[in-house]
């Protein structure tokens, strides 16, 4: 009898904060008061897969906000504050944190291309695959002012050295991870499916990103704030799609930038799978 070979999968899963952004709550839920603010991470996630590390996300340009004449250029909008957590590269110093190099990262993917989740781009170019939708490249890449309107610096990601690897819809990224679209909160927009490892119990997550800042956009099915080129309802579509995925793999569905639930999954993923 011919022995089943289970395909590999995830093996652990490392949530990283890569800074904050205090904002309006109607940039993460569409009609919110206009008072009411968040102070929300900005989310990179860490995979160990068997062929090395894959991260999805990059957080900011870090140079965009230290100097004060790019900040000017690129944050113009007086109530959006991006905040670094440190002195140095977010990546490299969370990375450190948790005693990994950043070499050992062998495949990234964004979500997409606004700036915080591009901008650390730069650390990767011409030395692994960068994973993402076609349709946002293409974009991000379009020759009129409408992507730097929406939030997206091209100096992050028009660069030569980057080895796209570039979908039309699901993609697998590495082995336990794949790309699906969700598309609206920017034209390209993915989320991912991570499937772990019988090894390491099994089972899986999935991660909405910015198709769902915040738990209430999934629980209650609320449009989000930030979309281009659709009405703010047709956001609640791919919303309801990652639920009915996630509920038909029986995975939990993370959302992007909730400040109260993504420090509980980073916390949940350090006590499954250690430090």
């Amino acid at each position: 009898m011919a022995t089943l070979i289970r395909p590999a999968r995830a093996r652990r899963i490392v949530l990283l904060t890569l800074g904050w952004e205090d904002l309006p709550k109607a940039i993460s839920v569409h009609g919110a008061p206009p008072h009411e603010r968040l102070r929300e991470p900005t989310p990179g996630v860490l995979i160990q897969t068997d062929g090395g590390w894959v991260l999805l996300d990059t957080g900011f340009n870090t140079a965009l906000i230290r100097d004060p004449a790019l900040y000017r250029r690129f944050y113009p909008n007086v109530e959006y504050i991006p905040v670094l957590p440190g002195p140095g590269e977010p990546i490299e110093e969370s990375l450190h944190d948790i005693g990994i190099d950043i070499d050992d990262i062998h495949t990234v993917a964004v979500s997409h291309l606004h700036h915080d989740h591009a901008g650390g781009l730069k650390l990767f170019a011409g030395r692994v695959p960068v994973h993402a939708q076609r349709r946002e490249l293409q974009y991000g890449l379009a020759n009129h002012p409408e992507p730097e309107h929406h939030a997206m610096a091209r100096v992050d990601f028009d660069d030569p050295r980057i080895d796209w690897r570039l979908a039309d819809g699901e993609a697998d990224i590495a082995p336990g991870v794949r790309a699906v679209p969700t598309y609206g909160h920017t034209p390209g927009h993915q989320s991912f499916v991570v499937e772990l490892d019988e090894s390491v119990g099994g089972g899986g997550f999935v991660f909405a990103f910015d198709a769902a800042d915040l738990t209430e956009n999934i629980e209650q099915e609320l449009a989000i704030g930030g979309y281009v080129d659709v009405d703010p309802q047709e956001t609640v579509e791919p919303i309801r799609r990652l639920k009915k995925l996630a509920a038909d793999k029986g995975y939990p569905l993370i959302p992007g930038h909730d400040p109260h639930a993504w420090p509980h999954w980073t916390e949940h993923f350090r006590e499954r799978f250690g430090e």
